[in-house]
């Protein structure tokens, strides 16, 4: 699928409001396992608004700014390749994918389509990011937890919290299509 302009620059847009969020909230944050952060609204949010190609891509772009070494993620060491290696690494490797899948979802720019949609973009991110902590906790950093602890470090804190991302996003690309008279192209 070729993307137009405006898509580009739509999808440039989240990758940009994507770090900005990040280093806002690593200033207002200790360091933790898996940080609160405001990223997946802003993935919500991506997929709510980008036709999938664009919302992969928005991820896609950040994932790839951090890598490169740019400072954009929100825990030390902020960017480069050394970040594989941390345990919410894989939370940030499912939202290209998470993103496709939820705008793919979308049939029609709708409350409840962005809500079910949503709740399959968080699924998405949780399976990608769930192994991935389990794999780098138990291989890399050599520390013996199970699958119960991974859900109660990485999935039981964030969930309720990632519900009212899935809610808000929704609203938001309601309100934010609504007033700027945008057009999801499907």
């Amino acid at each position: 699928m070729k993307l137009t302009t405006r898509e580009l620059v739509r999808a440039a847009l989240f990758t940009a409001l994507m770090a900005v969020v990040a280093i806002l909230v690593r200033l207002f944050q200790p360091v933790v396992v898996i940080p609160f952060s405001l990223q997946p609204l802003v993935m919500l949010l991506a997929a709510n608004l980008l036709p999938p190609a664009a919302a992969f891509l928005s991820m896609l772009a950040y994932l790839l700014l951090g890598l490169s070494g740019l400072p954009v993620f929100s825990v030390p060491p902020y960017g480069g390749p050394a970040y594989l290696l941390l345990p919410s690494f894989g939370f940030l490797l499912g939202f290209p994918v998470a993103a496709w899948v939820q705008s793919r979802l979308i049939r029609r720019p709708a409350l409840s389509a962005y809500l079910l949609a949503g709740i399959a973009g968080v699924i998405v991110y949780y399976l990608v990011g769930l192994p991935y902590m389990y794999l780098i906790l138990n291989f890399y950093l050599g520390r013996a937890v199970d699958v119960l602890q991974i859900l109660k470090i990485g999935f039981l804190p964030f969930i309720l919290f990632d519900l009212a991302k899935i809610a808000l996003a929704a609203w938001l690309a309601g309100e934010i299509s609504r007033r700027l008279d945008l057009k999801r192209e499907l």
